[in-house]
């Protein structure tokens, strides 16, 4: 569906000198250095895939996806979406395609839903039959019927996120690009999107492209993910793969009886493992045990310590995926890139 060939995005920026003086300068030289945003990226996404394209605030997430959907064209390589190369074919890519942003709207501000949705229809050109049939399943998975009366205006922000979202479908668009489709949102409504977003790819296979911060919707919604650094690709592979091969650490959280007893407990020691494979520590009546599963296994520490003391619970807790992509993060996708292709 998406194929993503050495794509480069490099950007011409002129020199500006600080003050007033810096200003008169700049007037008068074209002095400019090269920023490139996206480095001989490459990558494929199928059709009814779901993928978390991720990456820290300007590691080059934006400029990939204005390449995809058409907004910019590249310095070099190439893109294409359903066969189209979209900065080339720009009217016909956009019918195939649906853009969210969490932050900004495409909706009329002053205008009731069921108006907006109309003018979307005929710029679609979206038949009757079918705009009709297509407003029915998302009133039925979005809950929309409450408040399409109501102008833009008026909604509240999970509304409109439920607005946004379809608008963007009415069309029946083969790729939806979501970016932070749950910034701002309650818990509820934020389950509320994400039982919607699996809702519309499994009935339609719709192929969704998940940029965000918030990595619980990654968690939720994502099989695979690309991560991208300084504009480079250092990760892509499926989720279930990238906690196997980075999030192998867990730590066990065990309720004492007695503080003195959990001061008897270390496992580095007792299993001649060094700190980074195990560490023992001890926070009021809990204490903590992190350690490389890949190395020990939880029910082999369980026994040693209760060989040693008597304890009223326990919780294992597995890495965060936030945790996991800090660590890809701090090797820099060192050899990352290699073993994944």
């Amino acid at each position: 569906m998406i194929h993503v060939e050495n794509l480069t995005k490099s950007f011409k920026i002129y020199k500006k000198q600080p003050g007033l003086v810096g200003a008169v300068k700049g007037l008068f030289s074209n002095e400019s250095i090269i920023k490139t945003a996206v480095n001989n990226m490459s990558f494929h996404i199928n059709k009814g895939e779901i993928v978390g394209y991720i990456g820290s605030n300007g590691a080059g997430k934006s400029t990939t996806i204005k390449m995809m959907t058409g907004i910019l064209t590249p310095t070099s390589g190439k893109c294409t979406v359903d066969g189209l190369i979209p900065y080339e074919n720009r009217q016909k890519n956009a019918k195939n395609i649906g853009v969210v942003f969490g932050q900004r709207t495409q909706l009329w501000w002053d205008l009731p839903l069921t108006e907006t949705f109309s003018i979307l229809k005929d710029i679609y050109e979206v038949p009757d039959d079918k705009f009709k049939s297509r407003m029915k399943f998302l009133n039925d998975v979005l809950e929309l019927s409450s408040f399409t009366q109501g102008t833009v205006r008026t909604l509240s922000l999970g509304q409109r996120m439920r607005a946004d979202l379809a608008a963007a479908l009415i069309h029946n668009p083969k790729v939806i690009y979501l970016d932070e489709p749950t910034v701002g949102l309650d818990v509820v409504v934020k389950e509320n999107i994400r039982k919607a977003i699996k809702e519309i790819n499994s009935e339609f296979k719709t192929t969704i492209i998940l940029t965000t911060h918030d990595m619980s919707d990654i968690e939720e919604l994502s099989d695979r993910v690309i991560i991208i650094n300084n504009g480079e690709k250092i990760y892509d592979d499926k989720l279930k793969t990238l906690r196997q091969n980075y999030g192998y650490m867990r730590t066990i959280q065990i309720e004492v009886k007695n503080e003195q007893d959990a001061k008897k407990i270390n496992v580095a020691k007792n299993f001649n493992l060094d700190e980074e494979q195990a560490k023992t520590w001890i926070e009021g009546q809990s204490l903590f045990i992190s350690f490389n599963s890949t190395v020990i296994d939880a029910p082999t520490i369980l026994s040693y310590v209760m060989s040693k003391i008597p304890i009223s619970d326990m919780t294992i807790k597995e890495m965060q995926i936030e945790d996991i992509i800090k660590k890809i993060y701090r090797n820099d996708g060192d050899n990352i890139s290699e073993e994944v292709s």
